[in-house]
């Protein structure tokens, strides 16, 4: 039976001027009012009205992710929403997105990389016991109706980790509103001029905060390692510059001209320590720009070794980058990758994943109706 009407609770915690998950979720709610839906949002007082036209507000003090879980969870039985879909960890919903991805995989990874005093401080940080209490009730006790990941790795994750049942997890990845990274010969002129670009210097590329879990320090030393005097390493984002500092780095800062970034770059460079689905990747492989980064990142498992870029197996290989940089810095190579990586772009619009992400919601509801006749009819 078609569902007519819905009220679809999203639950978001807090508000970035910047954020991938925000903008997500607006272009999410956009196409629930398209399809005649409503969309009411679960969040914190920093998240402006004027950016939720789509339907309710409904506001949590919120003040650790801890409390605001606990806050929503009081009010999830009485709320006036046919499905929630959670973009937070909470203790429980109808269908959580975990675009996050798994954080006991994120720390067991970082564990492999740091020293003895991270490892212990990590078992003992209250915020990482947090997050795993959540964790555990929505994939251990398996409080979350319906998962959706955005990677295969993190579907295999949810599983391994937590014995989450596979059949209740769809594969959703990331998408990017690719014309605009689209490239253009007049847009990579003046972006590399406004770099102060030289016409021989090769940019590499970074983008995303989190530097140490997204690899920073690896992309520093094999640009140094690749010794091309070339190669200008492009570092946008927010963190602390003296922890990485090197003549090879120039640091942006935060960024809201990342097409203009792109569109200079020549390789985009993330040797990460874990992403689920980097959308800095994707948005790199819209702007045609070859992308070397490791198995750890989610958005490799779209990418062909060699074609779209190069997948490094561990971001500590710093010789293994180094010999990827001096690979693409051909430019003829370039050149005749950026058609293919055009044409895979394609397939990952930001259009395509809330088409499929809006067919999850509205099976779940349908399901929902069927057992409780509780949906709305216009």
């Amino acid at each position: 039976m078609p569902v007519d009407h819905l009220r679809i609770g999203f639950v978001r915690r807090g508000y970035s001027t910047s954020g991938g998950a925000e903008a997500y979720l607006k272009r999410l709610a956009a196409g629930v009012r398209a399809g005649g839906h409503e969309a009411q949002l679960f969040t914190t007082a920093e998240w402006p009205a004027e950016e939720w036209p789509f339907g309710p507000i409904t506001r949590l003090r919120g003040e650790s992710p801890m409390r605001f879980a606990d806050e929503f969870e009081q009010l999830r039985a009485r709320a006036a929403s046919d499905v929630i879909m959670s973009l937070e960890r909470v203790w429980a919903c109808d269908v959580y997105r975990a675009g996050d991805g798994v954080h006991r995989a994120w720390l067991d990874r970082r564990a492999q990389f740091a020293g003895p005093l991270r490892r212990m401080a990590d078992s003992l940080n209250g915020k990482h016991l947090a997050t795993l209490r959540l964790e555990q009730s929505l994939f251990g006790r398996q409080s979350a109706g319906r998962v959706i990941a955005n990677s295969q790795m993190v579907k295999a994750e949810i599983t391994s980790v937590y014995g989450y049942p596979a059949e209740r997890i769809d594969t959703v990845e990331n998408g990017v509103p690719v014309a605009q990274f689209r490239p253009s010969a007049e847009k990579r002129v003046s972006s590399r001029a406004a770099l102060e670009l030289r016409d021989e210097d090769i940019a590499v590329l970074f983008v995303g905060s989190g530097w140490e879990r997204k690899g920073l320090s690896y992309a520093v030393r094999a640009v140094e390692a690749a010794a091309d005097a070339r190669m200008r390493l492009l570092v946008a984002g927010k963190g602390n510059n003296s922890v990485f500092a090197s003549p090879a780095v120039r640091f942006l800062g935060v960024r809201n001209d990342l097409p203009a970034l792109y569109a200079a770059a020549d390789l985009f460079l993330l040797p990460t320590i874990y992403d689920p689905f980097s959308n800095a990747s994707l948005e790199a492989i819209a702007a045609g720009v070859p992308v070397i980064t490791t198995h750890a990142n989610g958005c490799a498992e779209i990418m062909e070794d060699g074609v779209h870029g190069s997948i490094i197996e561990r971001p500590d290989d710093v010789a293994g980058i180094a010999r990827a940089l001096q690979f693409w810095s051909d430019p003829e190579r370039r050149v005749a990758a950026r058609p293919r990586l055009l044409e895979l772009a394609e397939r990952y619009d930001i259009s395509v994943n809330v088409e499929r992400t809006l067919g999850i919601l509205l099976q779940v509801a349908a399901s929902a109706e069927s057992t409780s006749g509780k949906i709305r009819k216009t």
